[in-house]
């Protein structure tokens, strides 16, 4: 479908404070204002529970419009109702759970294409964990967090819902220990880069240029278009090796900083107090070889 104004995703790593800080879900309901924001818990093993809790959020942060879109079965997300419920939303908030429950219950159905209107006609969708994970191309379901990924070990991956190209998503980064796994993946695919969230943290990512983060830990961007050599071809002998892989580009970015995805490069935007029109500072280069 094509996107004459892509709207706004809000990725979120998962963990994000539901105290009087609310930092992400602050900008989550910024971006709702006085429209109607649908919290889709459709991932979750516990629906009502995590509605109850995102509702009373959402209504404390001054959202007037909050709707529950509750698909358990893929023929609800056909149904006239739900697609009602979604249909004319500013935001739409996929809570975490179960990344598969989202595709095989929403994909190409009446309900998904709605949320796919939605972002395309300018609109925000939001995620955390698992509401994060779907939103790319492809996404990873599964993978040992806690150790150096191995040449033999195939990570698990499926189709994501593809609201954003060209990347792969971890979340619970840091807190999981996920490097591992998320190297893997873009030595496997080295056209996308690799986007690791800790909890607490999120991206803002505006019309598929590039992002902001907020929150409180930080965002690893693991970039692998520029890898001289991985083992992950290697022959049958070499299944149980661990996987290596040079010059790997990472960036590590925290609250305040921003990512050019077309250009691939970290930038420092302009604080407010700055000169208005001023231009964003692109970081240079690096002398020499990307980080191994």
């Amino acid at each position: 479908m094509s996107r004459k104004q892509p709207g706004t995703l809000i990725i979120i790593g998962g963990g994000e404070r539901k105290d009087d800080e609310r930092t992400i879900l602050k900008e989550v309901a910024k971006h709702a204002g006085s429209g109607k924001l649908v919290v889709a818990t459709v991932a979750t093993e516990e629906p009502e529970e995590t509605w109850e809790e995102y509702r009373e959020i959402f209504k404390e942060l001054g959202v007037r419009r909050i709707e529950h879109l509750d698909v358990r079965l893929r023929e609800q997300a056909k149904g006239k109702d739900n697609v009602e419920t979604v249909n004319g939303a500013k935001v739409v908030f996929f809570t975490g759970g179960d990344q598969l429950k989202i595709t095989s219950q929403l994909g190409d159905s009446p309900v998904y294409q709605t949320v796919e209107e939605i972002y395309a006609n300018g609109g925000t969708i939001a995620g955390t964990s698992a509401g994060a994970s779907v939103m790319s191309e492809t996404m990873l379901i599964s993978g040992d967090g806690e150790e150096s990924h191995q040449v033999g070990k195939l990570l698990g991956m499926a189709p994501g819902l593809g609201l954003i190209q060209d990347v792969v998503i971890d979340q619970h980064f840091a807190q999981r220990g996920r490097l591992g796994r998320l190297l893997g993946a873009i030595a496997q695919n080295p056209r996308q880069l690799g986007l690791g969230l800790d909890e607490n943290t999120a991206i803002v990512v505006h019309d598929q240029e590039s992002f902001d983060v907020i929150g409180a830990g930080a965002v690893y961007v693991l970039d692998g278009s520029h890898s001289s050599y991985s083992n992950l071809g290697e022959s049958e002998k070499e299944r149980e090796k661990t996987m290596s892989v040079f010059d790997v580009q990472l960036h590590v970015l925290s609250e305040g900083n921003r990512f050019n995805l077309q250009e691939r490069r970290p930038e420092v935007p302009p604080k407010p107090e700055d000169q208005v029109g001023e231009e964003v500072a692109e970081i240079p280069e690096p002398v020499g070889a990307a980080a191994s």
